[in-house]
């Protein structure tokens, strides 16, 4: 009893920071992804990135983001919403890949970048 009750103690001060921690490096992931995306619609060409990578790190994050979401019952927070844009911007570069790779953009229909 005695034991759980320090260990409560000397968490609960942490538990302020490691969601400032949490906010502030996720932020910064999720402005990362728009150099990639950048880079992939300006040089036009998309065979130096892994479609198979970008597609896990979009599984990865989506499962995240609902498995999150079940535990905090079926509710929304941070954590899951974090996730889910992390999952959208992971859909974006594979979106981008699989466009340039297999739907070469034409005068027509050119590229936004």
């Amino acid at each position: 009893m005695k034991t759980a009750t320090h260990t409560a103690q000397l968490t609960a001060p942490r538990l302020p920071l490691l969601g400032g921690a949490f906010s502030l490096f996720n932020g910064l992931r999720i402005v990362a992804y728009l150099p990639t995306l950048a880079a992939i619609q300006t040089s036009g060409q998309a065979e130096q990135h892994s479609l198979f990578t970008w597609l896990t790190f979009l599984g990865a994050n989506l499962t995240m983001a609902l498995w999150l979401y079940e535990q905090n019952g079926r509710r929304i927070n941070r954590a899951v919403a974090v996730n889910a844009f992390n999952a959208c911007m992971c859909g974006a570069i594979v979106a981008s890949i699989a466009w340039l790779r297999w739907l070469q953009p034409n005068p027509s229909f050119p590229t936004f970048f």
